[in-house]
């Protein structure tokens, strides 16, 4: 069964970096493409992220110049470099990827990201 682990996760102060890793196992395919999300504390989940297998590359606004999502296709493994961090990045941050005959979307675990001020 395909699984995605998330890493990289812990707490920072508010200006630093943080590097989240997300890696998937147990896939015979490669995602067509994978992403972050997080979910902070009273709102719903957001996207952050995505890297689809074309190379394009889409960020929400509130982060754009900040962090930097990167992709190993063949490892389907994502990145996302956090800097500038600001408390307001504070939520569970979850890894994505879609794929497979069903066009599934799979998640990881979350990985808990907190900023301090």
């Amino acid at each position: 069964q395909v699984q995605l682990v998330e890493s990289g996760g812990g707490l920072v102060q508010a200006g630093g970096s943080l590097r989240l890793s997300c890696a998937a196992s147990g896939a015979t395919f490669s995602f067509n493409a994978m992403g972050w999300y997080r979910q902070a504390p009273g709102k719903q989940r957001e996207m952050v992220a995505t890297y689809t297998s074309g190379g394009s590359t889409n960020y929400a606004d509130s982060v754009k110049g900040r962090f930097t999502i990167s992709r190993d296709n063949a490892k389907n493994t994502v990145y996302l470099q956090m800097n500038s961090l600001k408390p307001e990045d504070t939520a569970v941050y979850y890894c994505n990827g879609v794929g497979g005959f069903w066009g599934s979307a799979y998640w990881g675990q979350g990985t808990q990201v907190t900023v301090s001020s």
